[in-house]
């Protein structure tokens, strides 16, 4: 996965951040994603692995490991029953904006049949202050063959331009090793519930 993040600055110049991160998933579902930094796009920085995360829908189980910290956490994982994994959806939006869906037909990318939506969504002026109507857009273009978009495009005035895309892709289950807790990593259990132990009672005298 690329991803690329643009900024413009009120002086007219920007700011691009990139990074590529590893993305895997097997036939039962199982999700393996890298989490790295996004560093200067000048060929110079090394974007390193911040987080690794290790989902399975079956036994209901994401692991979130920390590198640095030779930690996981581990917590209860549900997939999310009324969308494919990565496919465009609505997301909450300010009272008073209002948002379009535009079908932008298909499309093969990698080879790959792709489905493209465009979501376009706009806050009037002086909703949260801003003296002029915001547009943002996002645009997807989602591969059911695999169940996630191969391209994503954010448009906003406030955040800038953030740019996803799938590249390298291999079809056939990977190494099942990407799904196993890392070696020597010390795994913390958040689905028990914490104990917390109350002083004893003071002796009588």
């Amino acid at each position: 996965m690329n991803t690329e993040w643009i900024r413009q600055l009120p002086d007219g110049s920007s700011i691009t951040l990139k990074n590529h991160r590893a993305i895997a998933r097997d036939a039962a579902g199982r999700i393996f994603q890298e989490r790295r930094a996004l560093v200067p796009d000048d060929g110079k920085s090394k974007s390193g692995v911040t987080q690794i995360e290790i989902s399975d829908p079956v036994s209901h189980e994401l692991y979130i490991c920390i590198p640095y910290e030779r930690t996981c956490q581990l917590e209860e994982f549900y997939p999310r029953e009324s969308m494919p994994y990565g496919a465009p959806g609505k997301s909450h939006m300010v009272q008073g904006a209002s948002s379009d869906s535009e079908d932008l037909g298909k499309q093969s990318i990698g080879g790959l049949e792709t489905a493209g939506t465009r979501e376009t969504t706009v806050i009037p002026a002086n909703t949260i202050g801003n003296n002029s109507p915001l547009i943002s857009k996002r645009e997807f273009w989602f591969s059911p063959k695999l169940g996630v978009n191969l391209i994503s495009k954010r448009q906003d005035p406030l955040s800038g331009a953030q740019n996803f895309e799938v590249s390298d892709i291999a079809l056939g289950d990977p190494d099942a090793k990407l799904f196993e807790v890392p070696s020597g990593f010390k795994i913390l259990d958040l689905r028990k519930p914490l104990e917390i132990s109350s002083p004893q009672a003071a002796s009588p005298n």
